[in-house]
């Protein structure tokens, strides 16, 4: 029995046509210009990472009085291996642009923020504009566990870092007192 349509026909043909199109002609094509494999530096490498959470970062903006979205990516609290300091930076996720890039110090603090269980805020003095500006943050994270870890590690690394200073501070001034000498002849002044 032979079908007459000429609808089934036409999408043999069309099959046959496409088939055609994925036939290998064993034709090589060479790339026109050869790509070499460069290293690139991201200002990292010297770092450990305590923490990486995806999450989407706020702004707030005192001139209009708003949040604005700063960015969705990653972020992480990088401590590096010689001086021990630990920063937060996020990059955006397909562009890896830095949205946030600051130290914690001892003196920051993060807080839960009111009606949002999945969100936290805090203030900083932020370099990824590549200059210091005082910067007031808001991150929202996908889940309440995500936004406790990321407060948490937070205060524990201000902590940390707080406690390293009294002890750096308390060596300095040991060292100082150290050095300090009293020359014979200031003696014989304060005796006289």
């Amino acid at each position: 029995m032979a079908i007459n349509d000429p609808h089934h026909n036409e999408a043999e043909s069309e099959v046959e046509a496409a088939a055609a199109e994925e036939e290998d002609t064993g034709a090589q094509v060479a790339p026109i210009v050869k790509l070499e494999e460069v290293a690139v530096n991201t200002g990292e490498e010297d770092e450990d990472v305590l923490l990486d959470l995806k999450a989407k970062l706020y702004r707030f903006y005192y001139d209009g009085k708003q949040w604005k979205e700063r960015g969705a990516g990653s972020i992480n609290f990088l401590k590096h291996k010689k001086t021990e300091k630990v920063r937060i930076v996020m990059r955006q996720a397909k562009t890896l642009k830095i949205c946030a890039n600051h130290f914690v110090f001892p003196s920051m603090t993060v807080k839960e923020h009111i009606g949002n269980e999945k969100s936290c805020l805090w203030h900083a003095t932020d370099f990824a504009d590549s200059e210091l500006k005082a910067e007031s943050f808001c991150i929202r994270f996908a889940s309440v566990d995500n936004c406790k870890k990321f407060m948490e590690t937070f205060q524990e690394v201000a902590e940390s870092q707080n406690s390293k200073k009294e002890n750096k501070d308390a060596s300095e001034a040991a060292a100082l007192l150290d050095s300090l000498s009293v020359n014979d002849d200031q003696k014989r002044e304060t005796v006289d």
